[in-house]
């Protein structure tokens, strides 16, 4: 019988539909193991996972530390490494704060009360293709403060580039992936080149105005198509996740309509079915985690997925507890490396799972969904679903 470590297949379509059994096997037996597949250590404990996140100076975003290159196209604040990144993030960061989050979590609520009504006994449906995609572009699109692009267009050229992130696994999605990154690169430039409407693109502009320094305007605008395409890609799985998580577990949408459990009963559900699965690190020099060796140049896999199901750091880790607070999980990331638009996506599911609670259907499941092949993301590429008369 094949060892745990040999049964961890991440594209596997047992453990595409539930990875978390072997995840825990391996937590348990083996937390730090060597995977042929991603050439690479992964980690599946919690810890580990926050120390490598932590340990900036040990391991390395950045593959130009270790000796690697980054194409121009891939250079943004998600390829730096603190302290380098600080200027760029800070003003993205400065920039979301000045956004009125409330506001932009009332109209994605009222979008999808109107999504709801056209789709309530209408019969099954893609939750996907109806909900998520749509919810998603205009969340993001509201944020940045650009017009929406057509959802399927936007939707085919994001999953090109959430693919290519599994290009490790499966090279051949590394070129469809560089070709729908200079798609959305070229968008990027002419929504910096139209006029300002208000959004956080306009709060950003200025650095990356012509004229200014050449590899700011370079990282800002980078970072712009990064935080339209990874917010949208992220928050998309989630809600895909969250609504599968909704319709497995009857009576938690009644509960949610208590808006006092709103906000952590979202955060809960991003922790119990994460969006993403794991970030990679290479070790700049020798060290030990979990009393394992690692060389230097060396990558390291933190599994989001196991972290965030480790008893150690979450009491009834495998269950849904939604009151859960303080909830430290990394379905977003951890840090300076985590997903900027974290909050605007939260925002956006906090809008969903209360016009599901609020709307006159009851959301019920159609049939079984499929999962997406991806490593990296964890997400549906179909999930039906049916309003059905209360």
């Amino acid at each position: 019988m094949p060892s745990v470590t040999d049964r961890y297949d991440p594209l596997d379509p047992e453990v595409l539909r539930d990875p978390y059994p072997v995840l825990a096997e391996l937590r348990q037996l083996e937390p730090v193991f060597w995977h042929v597949g991603m050439d690479s250590w992964a980690l599946t404990r919690y810890a580990d996972s926050v120390r490598v996140l932590r340990d900036h100076a040990t391991f390395a975003r950045d593959p130009r530390r270790t000796g690697g290159t980054v194409p121009e196209p891939s250079l943004s604040v998600q390829t730096l490494d603190p302290p380098q990144q600080s200027q760029v993030r800070s003003l993205f960061m400065t920039a979301l704060r000045a956004q009125d989050l409330t506001a932009i979590e009332e109209r994605a609520h009222r979008l999808v009360l109107e999504r709801l009504d056209v789709l309530a006994g209408g019969g099954p449906f893609d939750v996907v293709a109806e909900l998520a995609v749509p919810l998603s572009v205009a969340v993001v699109a509201d944020l940045l403060g650009v017009e929406p692009p057509p959802y399927g267009e936007f939707a085919a050229v994001s999953d090109a580039i959430m693919r290519s992130m599994d290009g490790g696994l499966n090279p051949t999605l590394v070129e469809p992936g560089r070709i729908a990154r200079q798609q959305l690169s070229d968008l990027v430039d002419s929504w910096f080149a139209a006029s300002a409407r208000p959004g956080l693109l306009a709060r950003v502009r200025q650095a990356a105005a012509p004229g200014g320094d050449a590899a700011a305007r370079l990282y800002v605008k980078n970072t712009a198509r990064v935080m339209f395409q990874g917010g949208y890609s992220t928050m998309a799985a989630a809600v895909g996740n969250a609504v599968h998580t909704l319709l497995i577990h009857p009576g938690v949408l009644d509960r949610l309509r208590d808006r006092a459990l709103l906000a952590t009963g979202v955060d809960e559900l991003v922790r119990f079915d994460g969006p993403v699965q794991g970030t990679t690190r290479t070790a700049v020099r020798a060290c030990r985690i979990g009393g394992v060796e690692i060389a230097a140049g060396q990558k390291v896999v933190t599994l989001f997925a196991a972290a965030n199901r480790d008893p150690a750091a979450f009491a009834r880790a495998d269950e849904l507890v939604l009151d859960r607070t303080p909830n430290p999980h990394l379905g977003y990331g951890w840090g300076p490396h985590s997903c900027i638009g974290t909050t605007v996506a939260q925002a956006g599911l906090r809008a969903l799972v209360a016009a599901l609670s609020d709307h006159r259907a009851h959301l019920a499941a159609a049939g079984d969904g499929v999962r997406r092949r991806t490593a990296t993301m964890r997400a549906f590429d179909t999930l039906p679903a049916a309003l059905l008369h209360r």
